[in-house]
C-alpha cells in the first residue's frame, strides 16, 4: 500500500516539477537510502535483480535509492538526471506468475537506465514484456504477491504506467496533478499501451469487444471510481489535498500531504509507511530530494539528501543510518 502524488507546470508555486510518495510495507521491515554511482559494464554482464537475473545495460546512471534492506530493487528514487520513480501494488484479474522482476526492480531499472522519464517508461515496459513481473514482494510473507503501478516524472512531464501481468497503459501528464493508490485508475485515455490490449483483454473474457479497451474497468477488480468517488479513500484524499494546493504547490505541501491522516496516507498499524520521498525537479538545476525511513512522516522531519553523484564517483554504495 503506498501513495505516489505529482504536481506539473502551473499546478506548482514556480513551475517545477513536485513529486511525493509514500512507502508503506510491513512495519518491522527495514528501509533506507542508498546511493549507486554511475558505472559502465563490460559486455556480456548479467545483474541479478530480486528473484532472477538479467542482462545489464552498457552503462548505469547514478541513482539515489529508498530500498527495503532484504531486496534489489528500491519502493522509489531519484537519478542523477532528476528521473524520479515510484510504484504501487495492485491487484488485478490478470494471474500472478512466477518469481520474475518485481516491481521494485523495474524501479530501480528505469532509474539506473532512463535519461528522461519517457525513456524509463520504455525501459520499464520492455523489461515487464522481456521478464515478466512475479514473486513475493514481502520477505516474511510469500502469498504477499501483486502487480505494479508507476508515477514517473521529470521536469518536463510524469507518466502513469499500470500493468496487469505483461498488459500495461500508460498516461501522459504535463500540467495539472495526479495521484495513484493501490488500484488501477487508467480508462480509456492512455496514450500508449501493451501491443494488442484489446485483443488480449477480450481473448480471456475481460473486454466486451470495444474498440478502446477500458483499462481498469477489463483487468481491475474493484468497478472503476466507486471508491475514487469518495474523499475517504487514500486516492480520493490526496486527489483532494493536491486540487486545493494547485497553483501553490511545493515541497512543503507535498510533505504535508503525505503526512495526512483522513484517508489514510500516512499509514499506521501492520503495513505502516515505513519511507518517504519528496523530489523538486527544475530546469539547469540539480534536483532537490528529501527523504524520512524508519518513522512515520508524521513523526520525523524530512532529511534533505545530496543528489545522485555523477560518473566517476567512489564506486561504492553508501547506505544512511546504518
Amino acid at each position: 500500500m503506498c501513495d505516489n502524488l505529482v504536481a506539473v507546470g502551473s499546478a506548482t508555486a514556480d513551475g517545477s516539477l513536485v513529486f511525493g510518495k509514500n512507502s508503506d510495507r510491513p512495519a518491522a521491515e527495514e528501509q533506507h537510502p542508498i546511493y549507486c554511482p554511475a558505472r559502465r559494464h563490460p559486455a556480456g554482464t548479467c545483474v541479478r535483480c530480486t528473484y532472477i537475473e538479467i542482462p545489464e545495460a552498457a552503462e548505469t546512471l547514478a541513482v539515489l535509492l529508498s530500498q527495503p534492506n532484504w531486496m534489489w530493487g528500491a519502493e522509489m528514487g531519484v537519478n542523477e538526471r532528476g528521473v524520479v520513480i515510484g510504484n504501487e501494488a495492485v491487484w488485478t484479474k490478470a494471474p500472478l506468475g512466477p518469481a520474475a522482476l518485481l516491481g521494485m526492480d523495474l524501479v530501480r531499472l528505469g532509474l539506473e537506465r532512463g535519461e528522461t522519464a519517457r525513456q524509463a517508461l520504455k525501459v520499464i515496459t520492455t523489461l515487464l514484456e522481456d521478464h515478466g513481473q512475479g514473486g513475493p514482494c514481502a520477505e516474511q510473507d510469500p502469498g504477499f504477491q501483486y502487480h505494479n503501478s508507476f508515477l514517473i516524472a521529470d521536469v518536463d512531464e510524469a507518466w502513469v504506467l499500470e500493468t496487469a501481468g505483461s498488459h500495461w497503459a500508460a498516461e501522459r501528464v504535463t500540467n495539472g496533478v495526479r495521484n495513484i493508490s493501490n488500484q488501477l485508475s487508467i480508462r480509456r485515455g492512455f496514450t500508449l499501451a501493451s501491443e494488442g490490449l484489446g485483443d488480449q483483454g477480450r481473448k480471456a473474457s475481460w473486454s466486451t469487444g470495444e474498440d478502446r479497451v477500458d483499462f481498469a474497468a477489463v483487468f481491475g477488480w474493484e468497478e472503476p471510481g466507486e471508491q475514487l468517488a469518495t474523499q475517504a479513500t487514500r486516492e480520493g484524499r490526496g486527489r483532494q489535498l493536491l486540487a486545493a494546493g494547485r497553483g501553490r504547490i511545493t515541497p512543503a505541501t507535498m510533505m504535508e500531504i503525505l503526512r495526512d491522516h483522513d484517508g489514510g496516507i500516512c499509514m499506521h498499524g501492520a503495513f505502516r509507511t515505513t519511507a518517504s520521498l519528496v523530489c523538486r525537479v527544475g530546469r539547469d538545476v540539480a534536483p532537490r530530494i528529501w527523504m524520512t525511513w524508519g518513522d512515520n512522516p508524521c513523526e520525523a522531519d524530512f532529511r534533505e539528501m545530496a543528489p545522485p553523484p555523477p560518473a566517476g564517483s567512489e564506486d561504492r554504495i553508501v547506505r544512511y543510518g546504518w
